[in-house]
C-alpha cells in the first residue's frame, strides 16, 4: 500500500516539475473543493488526481500545484469517507513522504489551519533528504485534516527559505 501511495505522489509531483511556471512568486489565493479549503501558491496551480490506496481502501487523491522560485508547492487532499481514520492517514501519509525523502525522521510541531479538526497526527514537518536522482532537497509538510477528508500542504526546495513557508502555511483555513 505504501509503495503504491509513493509511487502516486512522485508521479504526481514530475508532473509539476515538468510544468512551466514563472520562476518569479506571484502569489494568489486558491480554494480546493469541496473541502472549502483556501491556500495561498505563488503561482497559477496545474490540477491532477489520481486513486491512490489510503487507509484501508481507493481514494481519489487531489492535487493543486506548481513551481516557483526553484521550488514545488502543492496542496493534495483525499476523502477517505470516514472521519475516524484520518489520524491513522495522516500518520501513513507523514511516513510515505519522510521514505520518499529517504529520511527517517524530521523535526515535527503540531499544526491546525482554523477551521481543522485537532488530531494528535495534525503537524507540521521539516526534513531534509535525497530526491530520486540524488540531489539534496528540503521540504516542509503539513498534515491536517477536516471530516473525512486529509491535507497535505507541502513544499520541496533545494533550499528553503522561511518567509515562503510563513506565507504559505499561514494562508491555510477553511471556511
Amino acid at each position: 500500500m505504501q509503495r503504491s501511495f509513493l509511487a502516486a505522489l512522485f508521479a504526481l509531483m514530475c508532473l509539476w516539475a515538468l510544468s512551466a511556471c514563472s520562476p518569479t512568486f506571484d502569489w494568489r489565493e486558491l480554494r480546493l473543493e469541496p473541502s472549502n479549503l483556501k491556500a495561498m501558491l505563488p503561482c497559477k496551480p496545474d490540477k491532477a488526481s489520481r486513486p491512490v490506496p489510503m487507509a484501508g481502501r481507493q481514494v481519489e487523491l487531489q492535487v493543486q500545484g506548481c513551481d516557483a522560485g526553484g521550488a514545488t508547492f502543492a496542496v493534495l487532499s483525499a476523502d477517505l469517507g470516514d472521519a475516524s481514520r484520518s489520524g491513522e492517514a495522516l500518520a501513513h501519509w507523514k511516513q510515505a513522504t519522510l521514505s520518499n525523502l529517504r529520511t527517517a525522521k524530521g523535526q515535527e510541531r503540531p499544526f491546525l489551519p482554523p477551521g481543522g479538526i485537532a488530531l494528535r497526527e495534525s503537524l507540521q514537518v521539516v526534513a531534509t533528504g535525497t530526491r530520486a536522482d540524488g540531489s539534496r532537497v528540503e521540504s516542509h509538510a503539513a498534515y491536517f485534516a477536516r471530516g473525512s477528508r486529509v491535507f497535505q500542504a507541502v513544499i520541496y526546495a533545494g533550499t528553503l527559505k522561511p518567509e515562503w513557508a510563513d506565507t504559505f502555511f499561514n494562508s491555510l483555513r477553511f471556511e
